[in-house]
Order: structure tokens, then sequence, then C-alpha cells
């Protein structure tokens, strides 16, 4: 995928604040400090656009960046984080929910997983809620290149038992250090979006 434009939009906690142009969404859910930030500058192929952060939990809206034009990548605050209080935490699962639930543009979710790690009881529930909502999902395993290739399928075994993956849902090795799964991620987004 050739990337001719990309720009950070919004910072949006309310539907009202959603842009209106009514390009296709796709969005990015995972833990705090899985590599959303990376994944989305990899696959748009800016180093910092997305700002990475080394203090997990900083995103608390939902992160619009449009590229070419063409589509919308939408990051969630990170889950999981013991330092975000309780109150907040209820707040980003119901702007997460509603997001989820009444999004037309919405046509395909990332949920980010850290292939090193068994996915946890938040990357279950936000797969549940997914698959409640009949949002169609891919489930992108980033860090691929932090362990060795000859255990990425007992790795990828785990995360699809842990989350009982419905069949129909594709599964994406990515490491935003070496690009492995760029344009797979793209080819699939892009048949998402042209149907």
């Amino acid at each position: 995928m050739k990337i001719m434009d990309a720009q950070f939009i919004i910072s949006a906690v309310q539907p009202h604040q959603y842009p209106e142009d009514a390009l296709p969404e796709i969005a990015l859910a995972g833990r705090s400090n899985v590599g959303k930030s990376s994944l989305i500058n990899k696959l748009i192929m800016r180093k910092n656009l997305a700002r990475t952060s080394s203090q997990p939990g900083k995103t608390q809206q939902l992160n619009y960046y449009r590229v070419n034009d063409m589509v919308y990548f939408v990051d969630y605050p990170g889950y999981g984080y013991a330092k975000v209080s309780k109150t907040q935490r209820e707040k980003f699962g119901t702007m997460i929910e509603t997001y989820i639930r009444d999004r037309k543009q919405l046509k395909l979710q990332l949920l980010v997983i850290d292939i090193r790690h068994e996915p946890s009881k938040d990357d279950q529930l936000m797969y549940d809620w997914l698959k409640h909502y009949e949002i169609p999902t891919c489930i992108v395993c980033t860090k691929a290149d932090k362990i060795p290739r000859s255990k990425w399928d007992k790795h990828i075994k785990i995360v699809k038992t842990t989350l009982g993956v419905d069949p129909r849902d594709s599964i994406v090795l990515f490491s935003s250090e070496t690009g492995l799964g760029r344009e797979q991620l793209w080819d699939i987004i892009m048949g998402t979006i042209a149907t």
C-alpha cells in the first residue's frame, strides 16, 4: 500500500466529535503497551504520527488518523492499565462500547495482542463484545520479531484457543520492527472497505 497522505485529525470523546465525512473506519483495541501506535506508524510508514509513549495508558480518547483520504484508523485507549482509576476505566468502557455498538462507519476491528503473552481477561472481554455486536474482526499479533519463528504457530494456537476465535476472523502476525504482516494487513483492510 502506497501512502500518499496520513494525518492526525481529532481526539474524540463524544459521538458528536467524530468525523462526519462517512469514510470507513478501522479501529484498534488492545492492552496498554501492546504496540498499537507502532502498528499504525508502520502501516502508514511514518515514524511518529501516532505517538508512542513510555507511559502506558496515555491515550484517553478515540484518536482519529485519516489515510489517503479513504480510511480512518481509530485508536482506542489501551485497557488493563493499573494506574487508571476505576471511574476512568468505566468511562473508557462506556465510550468504546458506544462506539462499537453505534458507529456505522466501523468496518473492521483490529484486536491487537502481544504474541509473547496469552490474551488477557480484557482481551477476551473485548473479543466477546465484538462477537456480540457482530463486528468484523482481525486479530493482529504484534512483536512477532521478539520470539523465534519456530514458536509462532504455538503462540498463535494459544491466542486462538484462549479467545475462542471465530474461524471467519483473520489472524495476522505483525512486527513494527521488520514490517512483517504489513502488506497482508493492508490487503485485509482494503478487502473490507471495498465491500
